[in-house]
This record gives C-alpha cells, structure tokens and sequence, in this order.
C-alpha cells in the first residue's frame, strides 16, 4: 500500500519507523518542520515528502485534535475516496464530532485512532520503531464502515508491534481516557511542584521516579487535550480530591483505623484491577 504521514513528530515518526521496519509498504511523510522532514528521509523512516494525496491507500493525520480537524477539512476534496484516513489525537469527541459528518459528506472513510504509547518527550528525534511493541492500539470506527476496511486497519496496527485492538465510541474512549493518561499527567505535575522535590537527591527511588516521568510533558497538546476533554477530566479530578481528603482527615483525627481501612480498600481495588486486565488480556 501508499501510506502519507502528515506530522512526524514521536507518534507519527515512530509509526513511520515501524512500518518501514515491519512491512512492504510505502511510506510518505510530511511535517511543517524542514528539519524533522531532511532526517526521516535521511534515516529511511519514509520514502519520500507526501505532496500528492492522490495514490494513498491510507493516510495517518498525527497533529493535535484542532490542527487534524483543519487539515482534513482543508483537503478533503484531494483525499482519494478509497482511501482510509485515520487520525492519532489523545480525545476523540472533538476529533470524530467533526470529522465523521465531513467524511460522510465527501464520500470519505474516517477512522478516529489512538495509539496508547509514548514516552515523556516529543519531536522526531525522540520517535522509535519499536514504541508501539506490546501496546493497545484504540480505534473508533464511523457506523458505516466496512468490515473489509476496518480489518485492513487491524492487521496493520498488528504488523507493527500492537498486540491489542481496542474498539471504541469516541465517548467511550474520552471518558477512559481521563483516568489512565489525563489524570495521571494532571497528578505528576502537581506532585513534582512540592518544594521538597528540589532535595530528593538520596531520598527517591522508583515511586518517585513513576510518580514524576509524566510531568516532562509538552504543556500545548496538554493543555488542548485537556480542555478538549474538560468535563471528564473534572470528574476525575474531583473524585481524586474527594479520596485524598479521605487519608487527610484520618491524619489529621489520628484516626490509625480509619487510615488502615484506607489503604487495605487501596491494595484491594488494585488487586482487582490487576486480576480483572489479566482476564482480559488471556
């Protein structure tokens, strides 16, 4: 197949990557960054810069939610009709909200993506061709696509390191998604501003570690992604202050039971939670 890659950054570059690595395939790329352009055609990751539309089998938009829209709008009318177009933004609500009623409209099949792996630092130089090696690939499929179209997809996400297809509704995905990745980057940056973290040398280990990778984050895309996603992520949020307040006042009502059952209900749901992903990846 022609695969286009418009925005080779970590997501985008590493699919590129990827798929020169595991498949046959085509593959070419375009980015507003000259630079990030010259060196995935230097080191093989595409096979040259994407300037005609026409002749894809697919193309991959990996931009923020607003800039895929906008794209997308703007060449719709240059996006073959058997082409697949799949987006990897982090919401999809704003994304597929806009683009599923566009690709209707033009004849188009849009599929709204995300690939659920990263590491805490952006651009091409950062992209690898294993970053998608055991990892859940979501996809969030219009009503009216082919079952022929959507297993194409399947098998190429598969081809190139992802062991999970997740299929999702764009407000299933958001919801989710406000837990295991918005909340969770939320926490690492509130977390790293204590000013006790400025003297953790030789009193950190793993937890901090963990606690902290995520705050190394880009502040745009988060800050779009999460406004994006506002009212999701306040729930969680709230919910996450509602607990805490919990542990708070067994601390400050030197309450030991309260404050075991606290922690004993933790290891519990974590066990649960554990037991249950295990299940359903058997």
């Amino acid at each position: 197949m022609n695969i286009g890659i418009v925005g080779l950054g970590l997501i985008g570059g590493s699919i590129a990557k990827a798929l020169k690595k595991n498949t046959p395939h085509a593959v070419y790329g375009a980015d507003t960054d000259a630079e990030s352009l010259k060196k995935a055609v230097l080191v093989g990751a595409i096979d040259g810069e994407l300037k005609l539309l026409a002749g894809l089998d697919v193309l991959i938009v990996a931009l923020y939610p607003a800039a895929t829209v906008e794209y997308v709008r703007e060449n719709a009318d240059r996006i073959p009709k058997n082409c697949i177009v799949l987006d990897t933004a982090g919401v999809k609500r704003a994304v597929c909200g806009e683009l599923f009623p566009l690709a209707r409209e033009k004849g188009l099949t849009f599929v709204g993506g995300h690939p659920m792996a990263g590491v805490e630092f952006s651009g091409f130089d950062h992209s690898r061709e294993a970053l998608f090696k055991n990892a859940s690939m979501i996809l969030v499929p219009d009503k009216n696509i082919t079952i022929d179209k959507l297993e194409l997809l399947k098998e190429l996400f598969m081809s190139v390191g992802f062991t999970r297809i997740q299929i999702s509704t764009p407000e299933e995905h958001d919801k989710m998604i406000a837990l295991t990745s918005q909340l969770a980057h939320v926490l690492s940056s509130a977390y790293v501003k204590s000013p006790s973290a400025l003297s953790h040398k030789g009193f950190s280990a793993g937890s901090f570690r963990d606690m902290t990778r995520v705050a190394k984050l880009n502040e745009e895309m988060w800050t779009e992604l999460f406004f994006d996603n506002k009212e999701n992520l306040l729930t969680e949020i709230d919910g996450l202050i509602e607990r805490l307040g919990e542990y708070k006042c067994a601390l400050y009502e030197d309450d030991r039971e309260t404050m075991k059952q606290l922690l004993k209900e933790g290891r519990e749901r974590k066990a649960l939670v554990d037991k249950k992903y295990e299940k359903n990846n058997n």
